[in-house]
């Protein structure tokens, strides 16, 4: 049985276009990419969705900052509702979501983060633990709840600091993890193999 997803994202895609790569190779279980839809217009993750044959879809944000203004977001919660998803996948998505928002896909929106969470939470999670000195970092998915970062964890993949890394040469490698983890727990999901945040 299909088990269609909506992809959400702000940028260059890299972490949309694993999962998109993984559909195509049949490597993402039962799920479906039904939908990649963006705040900015000019998103490289847009074109993606184009080149892999899924709807790319631009939606007006409002206003510049860190959330959608309620009218945006009402009708972020419209378009994706057309899709039936059974997982929202936030790849980059650069917003913080409301209630309403995660009230309206309630167990079903995942996020994917640069750290070892809960450690370095927020939009610089990469930076932060490189500057804080610690040795090991990586990345993870988890459940969205209204705390920013702070839903239930799914899964991690870590990556260990090097003294000669820079926030750039840190970051390339915490993506290569990214782009391993994400597929992998999106297709477990499908299959049932992981937990509902409600059955934990």
């Amino acid at each position: 049985m299909a088990y269609p997803i909506v992809i959400l994202g702000s940028g260059r895609g890299s972490n949309a276009e694993a999962l998109l790569k993984a559909e195509a190779s049949k490597n993402l279980g039962t799920a479906k990419i039904a939908a990649v839809i963006s705040d900015v217009e000019d998103a490289r993750i847009l074109s993606l969705g184009q080149k892999f044959k899924v709807p790319a879809i631009y939606i007006d944000p409002g206003q510049p900052g860190a959330r959608l203004i309620q009218d945006a977001e009402d009708a972020y919660i419209e378009r994706i509702q057309s899709f039936s998803p059974q997982l929202v996948v936030l790849a980059g998505f650069m917003r913080i979501l409301r209630e309403k928002f995660i009230q309206a896909f309630a167990g079903r929106v995942i996020n994917l983060h640069p750290s070892l969470l809960p450690s370095f939470p927020g939009a610089n999670g990469i930076e932060d633990a490189l500057n804080f000195g610690v040795k090991i970092t990586g990345c993870t998915v988890h459940w969205v709840t209204p705390a920013l970062d702070a839903g239930p964890i799914i899964d991690q993949k870590e990556v260990r600091i090097e003294d000669s890394d820079t926030t750039d040469s840190l970051a390339k490698r915490i993506h290569i993890a990214e782009h391993r983890l994400l597929p992998d727990v999106v297709a477990r999901l499908s299959k049932g193999r992981l937990p509902h945040p409600n059955e934990r």
